[in-house]
């Protein structure tokens, strides 16, 4: 941890984070160019309306749309999306939000899609006053399903790409957009953590929504791209329920610098770099007993890959859980990607590691191995157990 670390002066763990663009961690290692557009305008006064315009520039630019907004959060971005689709241009509308009576409010979503990202997707949808309709089951979803979800109320359609949606049996973007236009419903994309920026609207997505503090490395805030008017009825929604997501010069300007530099990162030798951690860990936990690592690829196609450990718990004489919460603990914190660990595996995740932190984690497991493979009994903490310590953590406040 270098001297200066700003985390050291404010008493927090020096984490190391192989968990991926998890907002819960920071989401990301910000562009040097959004850093220094960040500090250059806190000091500055500028016309936000202006910037909004310069913004849209720039990511109608990168999309292939013909303009772009950006706002707090992806999660924003869901509800003021869904609140353009219920009103429109109409300014007393924006102002009534919540309140939807006399607009078409309801709007469709896969059940197999209604996830949490840290919060229920749906929500996102409710704050705007709008009404879920879930379509299919969470095992599967049809095109006749859609289709007779469709009604004189419908304002709109959200398709989420992530890799917490169930990933078989869903209905394909292409499929869902051509049945939602047959009754000239819009569709949302939210595609929060996606490299692509231009294939969603390619395939029928009237707006697409982006993280801009995810893989595009910019603080926190959340990008929209789509038609000129539907993007100017999304940007109104700062006159109503958008008044309190709405985001800073700061934000703005650092995403924009960050899409500006998308245009020219290196993302092959980025991709080097990866696969280099990638490899050390692979060597780090050969022979290793009761561990297997493979790298794989991303589940919804980003052009990354991550490496996947599976923890024989009676040869390697501890749970993958509990592995990764002793990872997680002590003065030399790895946090990794754990959401699938009940089956006995997680993944790291190296597009966040500074210069030299993947022998780190090398050494942190090897570390935890060793000490696992010592003990007298296998560890192995009830899973339930940990599921109950988790919500617990969850409503933990400071003294």
């Amino acid at each position: 941890m270098p001297k200066d670390d700003i985390r050291s002066r404010l008493g927090l763990r020096p984490v190391i984070n192989v968990s991926g663009t998890m907002t819960s961690l920071g989401a990301s290692i910000v562009v040097p160019q959004a850093v220094e557009a960040v500090s250059a305008i806190l000091t500055e006064f500028v016309e936000l309306g202006d910037l909004h315009r310069r913004a849209s520039t720039v990511i109608a630019e990168l999309t292939g749309a013909e303009a772009g907004f950006i706002t707090a959060s992806c999660s924003a971005a869901i509800s003021l999306a869904v609140a353009a689709a219920m009103t429109g241009r109409d300014l007393a509308a924006i102002e009534r939000l919540p309140d939807t009576t006399g607009l078409k409010n309801e709007v469709l979503i896969q059940s197999g899609h209604m996830v949490s990202y840290g919060a229920p997707v749906e929500q996102a949808i409710r704050l705007a006053g709008a009404k879920v309709v879930p379509v299919g089951q969470a095992t599967g979803a049809a095109a006749y399903q859609l289709r007779g979800a469709i009604n004189e109320r419908t304002a709109a359609a959200l398709y989420v790409v992530s890799h917490h949606v169930v990933d078989y049996a869903q209905i394909p973007l292409k499929v869902f957009a051509t049945v939602a236009h047959e009754r000239g419903i819009p569709v949302i994309v939210d595609a929060a953590s996606e490299y692509d920026l231009a294939g969603f609207l390619a395939d029928g997505a009237d707006l697409v929504l982006y993280s801009g503090h995810k893989f595009l490395g910019g603080p926190t805030s959340g990008i929209v791209a789509g038609p000129k008017e539907m993007v100017r009825n999304v940007y109104l929604q700062n006159r109503g329920i958008g008044r309190g997501m709405k985001v800073g010069k700061e934000g703005i300007v650092g995403a924009l610098a960050a899409l500006q530099a998308w245009k020219t990162r290196d993302h092959d030798g980025i991709r080097a770099r990866e696969r280099k951690a990638l490899d050390c860990w692979v060597e780090a936990l050969d022979g290793r007993a009761g561990i297997t690592a493979r790298i794989v690829p991303d589940p919804t196609n980003n052009p990354l890959d991550r490496l996947i450990i599976s923890v024989n718990p009676n040869e390697a004489r501890i749970t993958a859980w509990d592995l990764a919460d002793r990872m997680a603990a002590g003065d030399r914190p790895v946090i990794v990607r754990d959401h699938e660990v009940e089956h006995g595996y997680f993944y790291l995740d190296p597009c966040n590691l500074h210069p030299d932190e993947e022998f780190v984690v090398a050494a942190r497991l090897a570390e935890e191995l060793d000490r696992a493979r010592g003990s007298n009994e296998i560890i192995a903490t009830p899973f339930e157990e940990r599921l109950l310590a988790r919500e617990a953590a969850i409503l933990k406040w400071p003294d």
